[in-house]
């Protein structure tokens, strides 16, 4: 048998030639790294900005992350999303009781075992992506951030295990940084959401503002969404203040990540702001030049905070 093929997550699973291969442990970490750096365009950027010695293991939580997500977003039918997600938290246990043959796996348990990093947050993932196919609607915020400690959370945790950081005071700050990264999310991706038939605007507040459902659906900008909008964009806003001390408490190329990612949140609550809050009928985007001048600006608070 050859090299096996590198094919992204729902082509891998309906492949049955893909799914019969064997990877050595070299073939393995290439098929993550090839996978982190074929698809989602900033993650070039984040390894760059991070010791190379980091590199291999940032592609290697990145392709299981990417695996849970494709497996729950990318297949089209959600029987089958749900089957292929208990099967990955199988493969997830069979890796934590030291077997692994997936590709992703196998390049994941020498990282999971050098950063001592535990099962809890790869599994709160598929926990979250689990419960996208069966709760499209939150009654509330305590009901939203509660599924972002889920679907958000985790990502911030791995990422501090991978840089040394076990502290609960690091994971605290990460948890609020990456719930308000999710929610900044939810807010310029609502129409976006919308052909998912997912509602991640928490009920009570559309309910408080006079807005229903309906309206959403039916797109209709009046002054009761603005209200709604305004509202869970001071929510977001808060969350990612909350969270800006945790710059100053890692290394400082992590520390320019995490003020970066943050900075780029709080400005796409401002770029909602500028156009009246009206994201059904543009989705507010971060351009080029913005996205150059946030990394200036993290590189200069980051030179003068460690001067002072």
């Amino acid at each position: 048998m050859g090299a096996p093929a590198f094919l992204p997550p729902a082509e891998f699973v309906r492949s049955p030639e893909a799914l019969r291969q064997s990877y050595s442990p070299e073939q393995a970490a290439a098929y993550t790294r090839w996978l982190a750096t074929h698809h989602y365009e900033n993650f070039n950027v984040v390894s760059f900005l991070l010791p190379k010695r980091l590199h291999q293991d940032f592609f290697n939580v990145y392709a299981y992350c990417r695996w849970a997500d494709d497996l729950g977003d990318e297949m089209g039918d959600r029987a089958e999303s749900l089957r292929l997600l208990a099967w990955w938290r199988g493969e997830l246990d069979a890796m934590y009781e030291g077997r692994a043959a997936h590709p992703v796996f196998l390049a994941l348990m020498p990282t999971v075992r050098r950063c001592g990093i535990p099962r809890e947050p790869f599994a709160d993932l598929v926990r979250a992506f689990v419960q996208d196919q069966t709760v499209t609607r939150y009654p509330n915020f305590e009901k939203l951030v509660g599924y972002c400690r889920y679907s958000a959370n985790p990502v911030g945790r791995l990422v501090l295990y991978l840089c040394g950081y076990r502290d609960a005071e690091r994971q605290r700050l990460s948890d609020a940084t990456c719930t308000a990264l999710q929610l900044a999310n939810f807010w310029q991706d609502v129409t976006v959401d919308l052909l998912k038939d997912r509602v991640y605007i928490p009920l009570d507040v559309m309910e408080r503002h006079g807005y229903t459902t309906a309206d959403l659906f039916a797109r209709r900008f009046t002054p009761a969404f603005r209200g709604v909008m305004r509202e869970v964009v001071e929510k977001a806003r808060q969350l990612f203040c909350e969270g800006l001390p945790l710059s100053g408490m890692v290394e400082r190329r992590l520390a320019l990540d995490i003020d970066l990612f943050s900075r780029g949140g709080m400005r796409v609550l401002e770029k909602i702001e500028q156009q009246g809050y009206d994201v059904l009928r543009a989705r507010p985007a971060i351009s080029k030049t913005e996205r150059v001048w946030l990394l200036l600006g993290s590189l200069a608070r980051m030179a003068f905070s460690r001067a002072a």
